[in-house]
């Protein structure tokens, strides 16, 4: 690599996945517009700020996960995901047409939105393991890391758009247009899949099934500590943390009474500090534990700060923090778990991990709205901050436990020791797992 844009940018050289990402980055800012027009109009149009409602839908949209698991890992390991993705993203377009003509129509009600919640969970279930093991096919073992890291930085990106852009919409023309205005994004990623070409693809042979393919993946992950540990931290921080629409909307409306403009620009703000955590990612040539670790104790960092800062501003401040070290946290899991699980595990594994990550929203989503209604918003970030604190104490387990980490001074700076026999001073990065 002759630079770090080079090497930040190196899977775009790749023709498939250039299209794909081209396709991919239109499809993630319609998502993130509807995501935000579906919280306002649960928290605003449909109830009177009622953060468990919206819980109850985030927990809706994301059980599919768990629900589904059985056959969804078995679905991105078994079949062709090009033509599952075809499916998956199709269906998703037809249900943000649904719920959007119900809306313009004025028809919409609670009840409607938790059905399309649900419906578009189940959809995402299959949709999401596919779409992360998908990379592999287009890219190839060596950029993995990268492009997992690039995708990130496509999500994050459009997460800045689509926010901004919802919250102008809904002021000037509404929600039920803001749906539509998704579904017609979803004719971006169709086209890319299917303009890739077909003999570039690094396709592998596909494992054979057996009844107890999803048992495999649970005995493979069980007899490694190393994934054991990561998929734990992975579960705290997104059961507890990852529920930014309840975050940023109570605070937004309770605390700061913003209008759905500045709701938008608070979620755009945070999308500046995940985009900025996904290059950093991108430019690494390898994940590493020690990344993970850091990430989760800075992420618990961040909304401690949040919880406490006094006016909308600074509140945003604290966002930008939260957004690098949950990206980091994210971006390191995927490309932790990615690279080290054996190729016909890894859809399998992938599936577990996708409903560990948003399979524990169910249970944590109405848990943060609960908190969020009886005591206050702020409480309900010190919930995100415990988060992250216990996914680091779990990280420095590991470490100590099954790599032997030990700290000492020398020459008056504090060095940490692994098994490897290598020493690192404070504030580099020890080698993963």
């Amino acid at each position: 690599m002759s630079g770090p844009a080079k090497g930040t940018f190196r899977s775009l050289a790749n023709f498939n996945y250039r299209i794909w990402a081209g396709g991919a980055i239109v499809s993630n800012v319609g998502t993130w517009m509807q995501r935000t027009a579906q919280d306002w109009l649960v928290l605003t149009q449909l109830t009177h700020s009622n953060a468990t409602a919206m819980g109850l839908v985030m927990a809706l949209q994301f059980v599919p996960q768990v629900l589904l698991l059985p056959w969804t890992g078995f679905a991105a390991d078994h079949l062709d995901r090009r033509k599952l993705l075809l499916a998956t993203q199709g269906v998703m377009g037809l249900l943000a047409v649904g719920l959007g003509l119900l809306t313009v129509s004025g028809l919409v009600q609670l009840w409607h939105v938790y059905v399309f919640a649900f419906l578009l969970g189940c959809t995402a279930a299959f949709d999401a393991p596919a779409r992360q093991t998908f990379v592999s096919d287009l890219v190839g073992e060596a950029d993995l890391s990268n492009a997992v890291a690039l995708n990130s930085t496509s999500f994050n990106a459009a997460r800045m758009i689509g926010p901004a852009v919802a919250g102008a919409l809904i002021a000037s023309v509404g929600t039920g247009w803001v749906f539509l205005i998704n579904a017609a994004s979803f004719a971006a990623v169709l086209a890319s899949l299917g303009l890739l070409r077909a003999t570039e693809l690094h396709l592998k042979d596909k494992p054979q099934s057996s009844r107890g393919s999803l048992a495999e993946g649970f005995v493979y992950v069980w007899k490694r500590p190393d994934l054991r540990a990561i998929l734990l931290m992975l579960f705290l921080i997104g059961t507890f943390g990852l529920n930014f629409p309840i975050f940023i909307s109570t605070m937004s409306v309770s605390v700061f009474h913003a209008g759905a403009g500045q709701y938008g620009l608070l979620t755009s703000t945070m999308a500046i500090g995940s985009v900025v955590g996904a290059l950093l990612a991108a430019r690494r040539e390898q994940p590493r534990l020690a990344f993970l670790l850091a990430g989760a104790a800075i992420f618990g960092l961040g909304f401690a700060l949040a919880a406490v800062m006094p006016n909308y501003w600074l509140f945003g401040l604290a966002l930008i923090v939260i957004g690098i070290s949950a990206q980091t946290v994210t971006t390191s899991t995927i490309s932790l778990v990615q690279l080290s699980t054996e190729p016909a595990m890894r859809g399998r594994v992938m599936a577990i991990l996708l409903a560990i990550a948003l399979g524990g929203t169910p249970v944590g989503a109405p848990i943060v709205g609960w908190v969020a209604d009886s005591f206050s918003p702020r409480w309900a970030l010190g919930v995100g901050a415990l988060a992250g604190f216990a996914a680091a104490i779990v990280g420095v387990r590991y470490l100590v436990k099954y790599r032997r980490l030990r700290m000492r001074i020398d020459c008056g700076r504090l060095h940490f020791d692994l098994d490897d026999g290598k020493a690192e001073p404070a504030g580099q990065t020890s080698p993963s797992t």
